[in-house]
């Protein structure tokens, strides 16, 4: 037997010092993943009995304290995926005022995603009907959900479920479907009503329940042209349901009605993303991409759980790939998937008080990642994190990583319509206009001249009219936000 195989911590996927509670939680997912009813595959009832015998000694504390004392020392190792950190600088001063830090964590697979199989998709397509869905967008929302339903192994799941002011499964969540009858079921679907996505949302999910497993990818895609009304509380809490039980929801406008705010922070819950449909002629292409990068994902979702480190403070965090979005801070952060082909790059910004830089060194980020991976029969072992900096009585020569310096400057062009929007929102006009004709000297100084026209047009339209013209915002936004994307396209350094 193998090493892995016989550190039973390791087998049920957690720390040596797991409570008695996550131990009991490790192990009833294990078994629902590996139970001989539902897996039939060679090797699959022997990692079983595995985990039960694990359980059996780690959930009595007499036995645990028994092993834990033939144990060796822990290693903090991880076979299937690895992470490196990439700092703005190589160490902190000591001096009396704050000092800003950036640091960039790339998580990538190991060497097992060769012999590890895709996943099975279980994904709920919960699409917008209400009345201002008519024409063009309806009928390449229909089309498009009938390219995806074809697409399907004979493995996937594919659900529809079809909003306005009420919800209707167009398509039940079932395997072995008659697909030329489903077809028909989604060109039956006509435009009508409001929009109210939490209706959606819990129809959408309630799919997704039924045939859930953690061997499938199981996600959501929203796609919406409006905004609802009175129910975003409600679909937060279920995002925070879903990504209780790992499920990702991702979020898709249409045009310029929606509000993308709500829309990214209901992904944020998650681990997904928002993206910006300008014209109907582009869902039928960005929902293949979703599609697709489901299809290739490696690692389905990436917890960071963070303990609070005293006078130091992460204020920002951005991921670049595999698709750009701000993140939430929080003591436990989805930071979204990774793919086979695409490593998951968070950038994060941490200030540091004076009073923390009393030590030779500190320790910027401690806690742990947890990743799940459904095409793992076995549960994947958490890593421990202590990411560390000196601390020096003089600033280093060395100048930093030109990976990081690259994010950076992407990321400044974003953060400047993040602030030129802001002060809009808080009727500083002419604050907001200046931050866009900043922002478009810089996107001309890269070569990018049609979104500094766009950003100098918006510039003008905040002078004048005190408001953004219909899809201005959107359109910088989300244009600042694809450049983030270009990072994963360079050369490595």
């Amino acid at each position: 037997m193998s090493s892995t195989r016989s550190d039973y911590y390791a087998i049920l996927g957690v720390f040596r010092d797991a409570s008695q509670e996550e131990i009991k939680h490790a192990y009833f997912d294990a078994a629902q993943r590996l139970h001989p009813d539902k897996n039939v595959a060679a090797g699959e009832t022997e990692l079983f009995l595995e985990i039960q015998q694990a359980y059996e000694v780690l959930s009595n504390l007499k036995r645990r304290n028994l092993y834990d004392a033939t144990l060796p020392p822990e290693i903090n190792a991880n076979a299937v995926i690895k992470y490196e950190t990439i700092f703005s600088r190589p160490n902190l001063v000591r001096q009396g005022e704050p000092q800003l830090i950036y640091m960039l964590l790339d998580i990538a697979p190991r060497q097992e995603k060769e012999t590890l199989p895709s996943p099975p998709l279980n994904i709920c397509l919960v699409l917008d009907r209400s009345t201002s869905m008519q024409g063009d967008k309806m009928d390449m929302v229909k089309s498009t959900a009938i390219q995806l339903l074809r697409s399907l192994r004979p493995e996937d799941v594919l659900s529809v479920v079809a909003f306005s002011d009420y919800a209707e499964v167009i398509i039940p969540a079932a395997l072995n479907v008659d697909k030329k009858k489903q077809e028909g079921r989604i060109q039956m679907m006509q435009p009508s009503g409001a929009t109210e996505i939490y209706n959606g949302l819990a129809a959408g999910l309630k799919e997704i329940r039924r045939t859930i497993d953690p061997a499938r990818v199981n996600h959501i895609i929203l796609l919406t042209d409006g905004q609802t009304y009175g129910d975003e509380k409600a679909c937060l809490e279920l995002a925070e349901e879903a990504a209780a039980h790992n499920i990702g929801i991702s979020g898709m406008g249409i045009g310029s009605e929606w509000n993308d705010i709500f829309l990214d922070a209901l992904a944020n819950k998650t681990g997904g993303s928002s993206a910006y449909i300008s014209t109907p002629k582009d869902i039928q292409r960005l929902l293949i991409d979703k599609f697709n990068a489901l299809v290739s994902v490696y690692a389905d979702d990436v917890l960071l759980e963070i303990q609070p480190q005293e006078h130091i403070k992460n204020t920002y965090a951005f991921r670049l790939q595999p698709d750009a979005t701000s993140i939430t801070i929080a003591p436990q952060i989805h930071l979204g998937s990774v793919l086979r082909e695409t490593s998951l790059q968070v950038l994060f910004e941490f200030v540091v008080e004076p009073a923390a830089c009393v030590e030779s060194v500190i320790s910027i980020l401690s806690g742990s990642l947890k990743v799940s991976i459904a095409a793992r029969s076995a549960p994947v072992p958490p890593i421990r994190i202590n990411i560390k900096r000196e601390i020096h009585s003089e600033p280093s020569e060395e100048p930093p990583p030109t990976r990081i310096l690259s994010a950076l400057s992407r990321l400044t062009l974003y953060r400047m319509q993040e602030r030129a929007r802001t002060a809009a929102d808080d009727g500083d006009f002419d604050v907001a206009a200046r931050n866009l004709q900043r922002l478009a000297t810089h996107l001309l100084a890269k070569g990018e001249h049609a979104l500094a026209k766009t950003a100098l047009f918006e510039a003008n339209h905040l002078e004048k009219m005190h408001a953004w013209s219909a899809s201005g915002n959107k359109d910088v936004k989300y244009s600042t936000r694809a450049l983030l994307m270009g990072g994963e396209k360079e050369k490595q350094k």
